[in-house]
């Protein structure tokens, strides 16, 4: 992930969508998402879980975007309220709120 304190939710692409199993035709509503180069037709999706090292949050808020960008996965705000997350000398140190 990349993480991205301007992005509302957790994003991907559609190609990296597909190969995590993601339907997002299926289970997702479309949307336009407005990124750093545009507006881009998407899906809003809410993904089953999500889990980085330790920490494992359900039901996380997510946009398949069409294309091939973000060409990294963006950990946005979605996950991010969702837990502590602050900056240690040049370290962004992500914990479970409990």
């Amino acid at each position: 992930f990349l993480v991205d304190t301007g992005a509302t939710r957790l994003a991907t692409n559609a190609n990296w969508a597909r190969r995590l199993g993601i339907d997002n035709r299926v289970d997702g509503k479309p949307m336009v998402a407005s990124t750093a180069s545009g507006t881009s037709r998407g899906w809003r999706v809410t993904l089953d879980r999500v889990k980085i090292g330790g920490i494992e949050l359900l039901g996380v808020e997510a946009a398949v975007i069409e294309g091939g960008y973000p060409t990294e996965a963006l950990l946005g705000m979605s996950f991010l309220n969702r837990v502590r997350w602050r900056e240690e000398q040049g370290m962004l140190l992500i914990e479970a709120k409990h």
